[in-house]
């Protein structure tokens, strides 16, 4: 895709509308230049998930960038505030975990964080550029402590799989938290116990298999055709959880909100007894939910929170970003 056409370089298949026509509102047209978007404004026309929860001005979707160089950038800086709020809320576990995210320029390329490194220390510079279907290191900084480039190995048999089968997803999320292991022994989905689980209706499985830590293609095959064509999450039995997306803001919410309905879950479980009524979310109304929260614009806008507290935290974007602009990437397009 040539530069003066990229509309959302990270994977979105279309660009969330930024700009709508004056909308009634209560009858009157907005006396502002400001978009005001309702339910009752909508008319005949289904309004988007990020339409549907604004009030007042619509918030903006995935955002679109003139260059590959400005989306990689937007991309990396993201990918690596999503690991410093994993780091926030306890998702290390020694040197396991990791995130991949497919290269805009370069769609047969992934970018994957550095073995080893806290999770709390990434920055964009530090990330390592791999080649999807051999594992050929193209780019990335060294690691300051040890000045090696050095990738997880188990961490790329599953998230190059995962690509390789799944062109609609550029973002993959891998970790071993605490709620996501503990459920995970049971080997079996999550039940639609809250509103918020609901974007996983019907699009996360169970990999009710355990062949040890991966270091050969056949396992992260197996997690690959489990996670299946459609799903956006997968429960890896005795392992951990996996959410993908078309952006990392994306699957990094995912993952957070996985996490967080296993915890649900097993709370749930632990204070059953006769006396009390499970009450489980309809089919139906779960489907709505997911309808109308589970899309890759409104998915990457619940993101930008954390991403924004992050960015902050940190003393600005650039810290997030540094080292990005000494990346250089070789040999992507043999």
């Amino acid at each position: 895709m040539a530069p003066s056409l990229l509309a959302a370089a990270e994977g979105a298949t279309q660009t969330q509308t930024q700009t709508h026509a004056p909308a009634a509102l209560d009858g009157k047209t907005a006396a502002t230049g400001d978009t005001i978007v309702t339910g009752a404004a909508a008319g005949d026309k289904e309004m988007t998930p990020l339409e549907a929860i604004s009030h007042g001005n619509v918030l903006p979707g995935i955002p679109g960038f003139p260059t590959f160089g400005a989306a990689r950038r937007h991309m990396l800086t993201h990918m690596a505030a999503t690991f410093r709020s994993w780091a926030r809320l306890g998702y290390g576990e020694g040197q396991s975990g990791h995130i991949s995210v497919r290269d805009p320029e370069f769609p047969g390329c992934m970018w994957m964080n550095p073995l080893s490194r806290h999770f709390g220390l990434a920055t964009a510079g530090e990330f390592l550029l791999l080649n999807i279907g051999t594992g050929r290191m193209l780019a990335g900084g060294r690691n300051p402590t040890t000045g090696l480039r050095t990738a997880n190995a188990a961490g790329f048999f599953i998230h190059s799989a995962i690509h390789t089968a799944r062109a609609d997803v550029h973002a993959v999320c891998h970790a071993h938290t605490r709620a996501g292991r503990a459920w995970s022994v049971f080997a079996s989905p999550l039940q639609m116990l809250t509103q918020d689980v609901c974007n996983f209706h019907d699009a996360h499985a169970v990999y009710a298999n355990y062949g040890g830590i991966v270091f050969g293609w056949d396992e992260g095959e197996r997690i690959a055709a489990a996670l299946g064509q459609r799903n956006k999450g997968v429960i890896l039995m005795n392992h951990g959880l996996l959410t993908v997306g078309e952006t990392v803001d994306e699957a990094g919410f995912m993952f957070g909100l996985l996490d967080r309905s296993c915890a649900i879950q097993l709370d749930v479980e632990a204070a059953s007894n006769p006396g009390l009524v499970r009450h489980i979310i309809s089919d139906d109304e779960a489907a709505y939910n997911y309808r109308m929260a589970s899309e890759p614009h409104a998915l990457y806008r619940e993101a930008q929170p954390d991403i924004e507290m992050e960015i902050e935290l940190a003393g600005g974007e650039e810290v997030l970003a540094r080292g990005f602009e000494s990346l250089v990437i070789v040999g992507a397009a043999a």
